[in-house]
């Protein structure tokens, strides 16, 4: 199977036929790329969906290929159990003791006989151990509990943050986006129906109009600053009535109170700390390795599932329409019983992220993967936008009547014949495990039984099993978010009135950026603040761009009164520095080199050399492909997006090799067809074992490769067999120059066209593979010329002073 994982093709089982009930040794290869448009997959339970959609999550994970994963049962945490030795202490700390009991074994003895199936089991499917490690190693797993510790916890307090420029820019995404979320949020509040109506509800209005104005100025929200807002609205008027006559300050705050009261409930604690709910960090680690993110919602109440879920879908929506076009497979969002999320009716919060990812995502490489065992309670025309159809055993009449309406929309959308007869009849003789694959890339449907899992699929997983699951990412530490340093202390300079200067030394101040301690009083530093702008440019790399930089440097009383060796380089706006101080505060002592303006001249020149010496670019080159990453660009964000393009050219390559190799193929099928029919005229019980032999030889790797349909059901793996056979009965027939080509001849051929291709497949493995990239760093420094200077102050520091200690309050 490693031609097939080299070349991004999903094993996902083996052709299935209904009429014999016999499996056939024919893989079913399923091409990443036709999953960008999309799959469904329906089933009742015990049909083996779950099974068929682990086993797509894993071929995608092997493939380097990230995913978000949303769990409304617990089953989909199986993916975490896979184990490389398959060996019973491997299985024990994970069996279902229900099901020893009912094997009537000890769970030590039942821990035996699953490491015993499961290794049988993948054996059958031509998997083994080393499959399993590999997929182990493919991509950082991980399960995330929303509103519970016993996973990773998610953080939805700044779920709030204004969505991406290029979605507020889009005017009917951005409404949909603040319904959505309003929606959702007064859901878990509790408010539903005509209090939660967009047309309405006065609370949905308002708080629409809240995000609305705080999103269209960039601006971010959580939870407190919307208690706030409600409190003392931002915004004047709703529509062309004041804020106080549509929505009163007494019933204004009466929302807030119950908005407050969720914010403080114990039960909410988990809601707060955790990661951030940031798609980017949650589909490819720090060093860019692809990540499978589970999110379990098997704890949650009705209400909150539908928040956590609506949050979740927008935020995959914006997301994202930020990346770039591809036709490669980029990421894949799935989600596991979607009944209640996407009804055919009614319209709740998750309805329109998700109906918007199926007709938009396609053109980001993004794929959506939903799993039912409800059809009935879907909405066929949205799903119409699915090109693959999973179809397993269904319960009712009813069910099967609305998957043909969802196969016969999807087959309209790209005007494919649509045989809905013969649908019915096959859809009716499905059994376990077995499954009708209706792809609009195909010529037709195909019935095929899943291949073994990876993964122990031992059933889904609770509390306390994730919390095992977890404990040792748990024990690691999660990794900080980006933002402010924690604040320092320093001795507390002696306290005056603010000092006079010269005119001419321009004066600013820093803003505070946190709030005061209890008891705390603000004081000023002084320091000599400059600005500059620096010109980064390199021929080689493509840099062609400058940053404004601030640099400040305190002043002191020491002999060296400003050490620009201990400045802080920053980036502060110079939009935010003030004119004033603010009222009450006092000020430190300014020393005397600091109030003549002819040391303003030497400070300068001292910034602009500071900042030509410490000033860096550094960018990554990848040798191979000579790709080199965006101007500040991270490792991890190149390495994202290098894999994609990796991807994209690894894709062209294998359209390549069809091409060149599915002519030869044709043609060698057509003759040995012609040698076969002739020889069938001489004699019939010679040409039949022939026709079995020879046909072996057809369906080989480069066969199922090309999806084409083998002569008849062999086995893959039996190539080298097949030839011994045919050379062993040409020789028994003595008509065979009849034939018009030589069947050995033809063998020879079909086994030296195989060989090519797989040493073509090698050498497209090895030119493309995500493991290997190996980057180089580049850093490009300005020249002295490119830094220009733009401003130079006297700045004053704000500081909190309590008691014997200073507490910096502009870092």
């Amino acid at each position: 199977m490693q031609a097939y994982e080299k070349l991004g093709v999903f094993y996902l089982g083996r052709e299935y036929d209904l009429g014999t009930k016999k499996l056939s040794d024919t893989p079913l290869l399923y091409d990443s790329r036709d999953l960008v448009t999309h799959a469904v997959c329906v089933g009742m339970t015990g049909s083996g969906k779950t099974g068929l959609c682990v086993g797509l999550l894993e071929e995608a994970a092997i493939d380097n290929i990230p995913a978000i994963v949303i769990d409304p049962k617990g089953d989909l945490s199986n993916l975490l159990l896979s184990f490389p030795n398959l060996s019973p202490e491997e299985f024990r700390p994970w069996i279902n003791a229900d099901d020893a009991r009912r094997n009537e074994v000890d769970e030590t003895t039942f821990a035996q006989q699953q490491a015993d199936l499961w290794r049988t089991g993948l054996a059958k499917w031509d998997e083994d151990a080393a499959r399993v490690a590999r997929f182990k190693a493919s991509a950082d797993f991980t399960v995330y509990t929303p509103g519970s510790s016993a996973g990773m916890p998610v953080s939805i307090l700044k779920s709030f943050a204004a969505p991406p420029e290029a979605l507020r820019e889009d005017g009917e995404l951005f409404r949909d986006r603040v319904a959505s979320t309003v929606t959702s949020l007064l859901g878990l509040l509790g408010l539903a129906g005509d209090d939660a109506d967009p047309l309405q509800s006065r609370e949905h209005i308002f708080l629409s109009a809240l995000f609305n104005a705080a999103w269209s100025a960039g601006e971010d929200l959580d939870l407190p600053a919307l208690i706030r807002s409600l409190q003392q609205p931002p915004i004047d008027r709703v529509g062309v009535i004041d804020v106080e006559s549509f929505f009163p300050q007494k019933e204004r705050f009466a929302l807030a109170m119950r908005m407050n009261n969720l914010l403080a409930s114990p039960s909410f604690a988990a809601w707060g700390g955790g990661e951030p709910l940031d798609i980017g960090a949650m589909l490819h680690t720090p060093a860019g390795k692809p990540r499978v993110s589970i999110f379990s919602i098997a704890h949650l109440g009705d209400s909150e599932r539908m928040f956590f879920v609506s949050l979740l879908l927008n935020q995959m929506l914006g997301w994202t329409r930020q990346q770039s076009g591809t036709t490669s497979l980029r990421a894949i969002l799935y989600m596991d019983e979607i009944f209640g999320y996407f009804p055919p009716s009614a319209n709740p919060p998750s309805k329109q992220p998700l109906l918007t990812l199926l007709k938009q995502a396609r053109a980001f490489g993004v794929g959506v993967v939903l799993a039912t065992q409800n059809p009935v309670d879907l909405d066929y025309k949205g799903l119409s936008n699915c090109g693959t159809w999973f179809i397993g055993r269904l319960q009712t009449e009813r069910d099967k009547l609305r998957v043909m309406e969802g196969l016969e929309g999807a087959a309209a959308n790209v005007s494919q014949k649509f045989d809905r007869g013969r649908m019915e009849q096959t859809i009716a003789g499905l059994g376990n495990r077995v499954f009708l694959m209706n792809n609009v890339h195909d010529d037709g449907p195909t019935i095929f039984q899943t291949r073994w899992t990876l993964s122990y699929l031992r059933g889904p997983l609770g509390r306390e099993q994730i919390k095992t699951l977890m404990r040792d990412r748990k024990a690691t530490g999660i990794a900080p978010t980006a933002g402010k340093s924690p604040p320092t202390t320093a001795p507390v300079p002696a306290a005056a009135a603010r000092p006079v200067v010269p005119p001419s030394i321009r004066e600013l101040f820093l803003p505070p950026r946190t709030t005061a301690p209890p008891g705390a009083t603000l004081l000023y530093t002084p320091a000599v603040l400059g600005t500059a702008d620096v010109y980064f440019c390199d021929r080689k790399t493509g840099i062609d761009l400058h940053r404004m930089r601030t640099l400040i440097a305190p002043v002191t009383a020491a002999a060296v009164a400003v050490d620009f060796k201990a400045a802080t380089v920053t980036e502060i706006d110079e939009a935010d520095l003030q004119g004033e101080p603010e009222p009450g505060a006092a000020f430190a002592a300014l020393p005397a080199v600091a109030s003549n303006p002819k040391s303003y001249a030497g400070w300068q020149k001292a910034i602009v050399d500071t900042l030509y010496r410490t000033q860096k670019m550094s960018v990554f080159v990848e040798p191979t492909t000579e790709a080199v990453s965006g101007a500040e660009e991270s490792e991890r964000d190149f390495r994202v997006r290098l894999a994609v393009l990796l991807r994209e050219a690894r894709d062209a390559e294998a359209d390549k090799l069809r091409a060149k190799y599915a002519p030869k193929q044709r043609a060698e099928e057509e003759r040995l067809r012609k040698a076969l029919a002739q020889r069938q005229k001489e004699e019939q019980e010679a040409s039949t074992s022939k026709w079995t032999a020879a046909a072996t030889v057809a369906s080989s790797v480069l066969g199922a490769f090309l999806g084409r349909k083998p002569i008849s059901a062999t086995n893959i793996g039996r190539v080298g067999t097949a030839a011994r056979s045919i050379g062993g009965m040409s020789k028994q027939s003595q008509d065979v120059a009849r034939a018009g080509e030589n069947v050995e001849a033809i063998e020879k051929r079909l086994t030296d066209l195989n060989a090519a291709f797989e040493a073509e497949v090698a050498g497209i493995d090895a030119a493309f593979a995500f493991d290997a990239v190996e980057l180089e760093t580049v850093e490009v420094r300005p020249k002295k010329a490119d830094v220009k200077p733009r401003l130079l102050a006297l700045a004053w520091l704000p500081n909190w002073k309590s008691g014997d200690t200073l507490t910096p309050s502009w870092t």
